[in-house]
């Protein structure tokens, strides 16, 4: 939990204006090659938050609206912030034909608060880059007295084992610190931790909470496109990261063909608002 909680921070502590450009250079790849939720998880969601169409919902960090989709078809109000340009403008596409679906081009942290005006706070893949002392309590303050707090997550895409280490040459390589490799245990043991996390702010109860596992199958460019979006390969030196991508792509082609079948889990954590009272 202490290393995640560091993790966190790290994420969340970096400047503001750098948080919102991060993903800029990767934000159309996102939005081509990270997965959607699957649709018999957002429908748990919905049955065990009670959506409707009268449900209103702010969204934290929408990204380019991989998550608002799934919701926005029940016909609800949704405020959806992303602070990103990129993202704020792909979000704005693909919301077109949702009347109901505000998106905004802001911050969580700098958007002015509607005291208790939401039936949900829904972060998709999100809140981790918001500051906990921020993020939770701001969450409550949004929202109605029975409302609640829903967490995302879909977890790294993960090729098998055998196909992780015949790829680990080419990381030790090119790129050691990135050759690391998450089975499905301790995926699964980091989605506990995210939820004891929102618990141990003090500020929600009640912890209901669902994964799913998911298989699909990714051309070399998508998978590549995909590896491109996450923030560890972001941070690479361009030249670099050209090598590491050209030795991958060669070792796939000559070991695997054409394609690589991966995996993902995919959760979520729906929590209850604490009345103001419980803890007097």
């Amino acid at each position: 939990m202490d290393d995640l909680k560091k993790i966190i921070i790290s994420y969340s502590s970096s400047d503001l204006e750098q948080r919102k450009s991060w993903y800029s250079p990767a934000a159309e790849a996102y939005n081509k090659a990270r997965p959607h939720y699957p649709e018999a998880l957002i429908q748990k969601v919905v049955e065990v938050a009670r959506l409707s169409a009268d449900s209103q919902i702010l969204e934290v960090g929408c990204g380019p609206a991989t998550a608002t989709v799934a919701f926005a078809p029940l016909g609800c109000s949704m405020v959806c912030l992303e602070p990103n340009p990129d993202f704020f403008r792909l979000a704005q596409q693909n919301c077109q034909a949702y009347p109901k679906v505000e998106i905004q081009n802001t911050s969580f942290e700098e958007w002015t608060a509607e005291v208790e005006k939401f039936d949900v706070v829904l972060a998709a893949s999100s809140f981790h880059w918001i500051s906990p002392e921020v993020g939770y309590p701001k969450a409550v303050h949004v929202l109605k007295e029975n409302g609640s707090l829903i967490l995302l997550w879909n977890k790294e895409l993960q090729p098998s084992y055998e196909v992780y280490q015949s790829l680990s040459e080419i990381y030790q390589q090119y790129a050691p610190a990135l050759d690391r490799y998450e089975n499905r245990e301790t995926q699964e043991e980091i989605l506990r931790e995210l939820g004891q996390m929102a618990l141990d702010s003090g500020q929600f109860k009640d912890l209901v909470a669902g994964t799913m596992v998911s298989e699909v199958t990714y051309s070399i460019d998508e998978y590549l496109m995909l590896l491109n979006t996450y923030s560890p390969y972001l941070k690479l030196d361009l030249q670099r990261k050209d090598d590491l991508f050209a030795g991958l792509r060669k070792s796939i082609e000559h070991n695997f063909g054409s394609s690589l079948q991966l995996s993902y889990i995919s959760a979520f954590h729906k929590f209850d608002k604490k009345s103001k009272f419980e803890d007097i």
